[in-house]
């Protein structure tokens, strides 16, 4: 039995098969015209994405309250409810990312944060940063999904 050293021209792969053996399963199942992500689960993937861009929203918009309040000059209270509420949303909708509607519910949200910029002006910034954030979330949802 010759090894790969004997055989010149043949390189071992990477699952110790000569790598221009033909090779099948999920890495080949991309059919023509489809873009191959990478990715085991591209669906979980993005969720993921989602949810974890809601969720951070929920914590910065939380944590901004009281330097809103020390740095930014008055923060009413209905200004301190609209965040609260924002915060509450972006956790429950983070966790319904499963759902059909979710992404456009996102989209939404971030209309609502900017909105609530008419109750105090960091509240615009937050809303401008974070519908930036969401649009690049929809680009790689739609760039891995198709």
């Amino acid at each position: 039995m010759t090894g790969p050293e004997e055989r010149p021209g043949v390189a071992d792969g990477p699952a110790g098969g000569p790598a221009d053996e033909p090779r099948t399963g999920v890495e080949g199942s991309a059919g023509p015209g489809q873009r191959r992500s990478g990715l085991r689960n591209p669906e979980r993937a993005v969720r993921g994405l989602g949810a974890g861009t809601l969720a951070l929203e929920a914590l910065v918009l939380l944590l901004a309250i009281q330097p809103i309040r020390v740095v930014g000059g008055h923060l009413s209270g209905a200004a301190i409810g609209a965040i609260v509420g924002l915060a509450v949303a972006c956790v429950l909708l983070a966790g319904q990312m499963k759902r059909s509607w979710a992404w456009p519910a996102g989209t939404v949200l971030q209309g609502l944060l900017l909105l609530s910029g008419l109750l105090h002006w960091s509240l615009l910034v937050l809303g401008v940063m974070f519908a930036l954030v969401w649009a690049y979330a929809l680009h790689v949802r739609r760039v891995i999904l198709g």
